[in-house]
């Protein structure tokens, strides 16, 4: 499983600084990807990130409730059909 970042995010990148894995990356362009986006492939689901969002806008996967699952398929778009990690440079 993996965690997923939705709409709730505020942009804050608490969560980026904490995940080991370097997995979390911030949308850019903004405008077109607003939020963090979490790598579904590359989490390692320790959850190191949850207690970071001020907003609580990361949870498990599983734990998502119905009307944010949406937002499992978009983090996964992000890095195959978005900006993916060359949004930081990468």
């Amino acid at each position: 499983m993996t965690h997923v970042i939705f709409d709730l995010c505020i942009r804050d990148g608490a969560c980026a600084e904490v995940c080991p894995v370097e997995c979390i990356v911030p949308g850019q362009p903004e405008d077109e990807w607003p939020w963090y986006y979490i790598d579904p492939d590359t989490c390692i689901d320790c959850g190191a990130c949850v207690p970071e969002c001020p907003v609580e806008a990361i949870l498990p996967e599983e734990d998502l409730p119905e009307e944010y699952q949406y937002t499992t398929e978009l983090n996964a778009l992000f890095f195959t059909e978005g900006p993916g990690y060359s949004a930081m440079g990468k």
